[in-house]
């Protein structure tokens, strides 16, 4: 088996993290108001006080208006966070409040929960909440009012002050899941398809290879799919050690290692990229595109080109008129054995090859006519 050549980007990298936190302490407070109709004789504006109770460290109160806390909420409950402390001058606590009205299971009802901004509490406004919290009408005919009772919750949220903290990071090693594929095939645990190929016997696994090329997957798992027998796959078309590297590629998603030379490196370029096409690996068709792309020649781009048409290459084909658009390569290529068989084999290529010499021409020949 051919070595396996290591994937751009597998060095690690370093990197560190940091965060700003905003310190919070959350605690909450639920009030049961029984006998709420007796409530209702209280008037508008009017209140009634929670007992005492402690979050973060301070002492708070809810205020509690069955008529509303001001005239045009006289329709409405109003509920209140009242922060009970003493405050020297100019001291504030900020703190954020939300008031939920309870079902009969002790779970906030949606329509009937309110939160509020961060604000202030100090000496001038200890006292902050929802004037129109509910409508006295809407929980009166509610099912959350039983045995003339029902619940409300308060959270309560208290700031605290910014810090920054290092932020603990794990370096994830890059993905290996490559030479763990290729690993497999080497050992061949598992394999349960065998392919005769050039005199060689290959083997491999339906599933990977089925994951990897639509073609396999038809003819291993399709409507016309190959039967369980241990007879081994033929292909005729295609040499060994191509097939090798075509196995190579369809478990690692790299090329082997081609130890052969350039030259070499650039015939199993052609050889993959026609077996790419049949199995339809797209990924391994743009590799071998752009190998042969840079390794253009007067000598070789008839024969790339020819290529790049019976294969539908568009880059390829692109890029070797490109080359070609050079006079001097043009007449240096026009000269060699492959532009021959160019010629009879691919006459459509003939035809681009026309328009893109003549037509660039014509178009700056009418240009310097207007100029003139």
């Amino acid at each position: 088996m051919p070595t396996f050549s290591h994937v751009a980007g597998d060095a690690p990298s370093s990197g560190s993290a940091s965060s700003i936190v905003a310190g919070a302490v959350s605690g909450y407070h639920s009030l049961k108001i029984v006998g709420y109709s007796r409530t209702k004789e209280l008037p508008n504006g009017q209140q009634i006080e929670s007992r005492q109770f402690r979050v973060g460290g301070r002492t708070w109160r809810v205020r509690y208006c069955p008529n509303g806390w001001q005239s045009n909420s006289i329709d409405f409950i109003s509920f209140f966070l009242k922060l009970d402390d003493t405050l020297a001058e100019g001291e504030t606590v900020k703190a954020q409040y939300e008031f939920s009205l309870l079902d009969q299971h002790g779970k906030p009802v949606p329509a009937y929960t309110q939160t509020g901004r961060i604000n202030d509490f100090s000496v001038d406004r200890k006292s902050w909440g929802f004037s129109k919290f509910i409508r006295r009408e809407a929980l009166e005919k509610s099912e959350h009012l039983k045995d003339d009772s029902f619940t409300v919750k308060v959270d309560v949220t208290i700031m605290g002050d910014f810090h920054t903290q290092d932020t603990p990071s794990i370096l994830l090693p890059p993905s290996d899941m490559h030479r763990h594929f290729g690993d497999l095939l080497s050992s061949k645990v598992g394999v349960d398809v065998e392919f005769r190929v050039g005199g060689e016997t290959f083997s491999a696994h339906r599933s990977v290879l089925a994951a990897r090329s639509p073609v396999f997957r038809a003819q291993f798992y399709g409507p016309m799919k190959e039967g369980t027998t241990t007879e081994a796959i033929c292909i005729d078309d295609m040499e060994a050690h191509v097939f090798n590297a075509l196995l190579s590629f369809i478990y690692t998603d790299v090329l082997p290692d081609m130890k052969q030379g350039e030259e070499y490196a650039i015939v199993m370029a052609q050889h993959l990229l026609v077996a790419a096409d049949k199995y339809h690996l797209d990924r391994l068709k743009l590799v071998c595109e752009d190998k042969l792309s840079r390794g253009i020649s007067t000598s070789s781009v008839a024969t790339f080109l020819a290529l790049a048409d019976q294969h539908h290459c568009h880059d390829l084909k692109a890029a070797c008129l490109e080359f070609l658009s050079s006079p001097t390569n043009l007449v240096a290529a026009m000269e060699s054995e492959g532009f021959e068989f160019l010629t009879k084999s691919c006459p459509g290529v003939i035809k681009d090859l026309l328009m893109s010499q003549v037509v660039p021409t014509l178009l700056g020949k009418r240009k310097s006519s207007a100029s003139t």
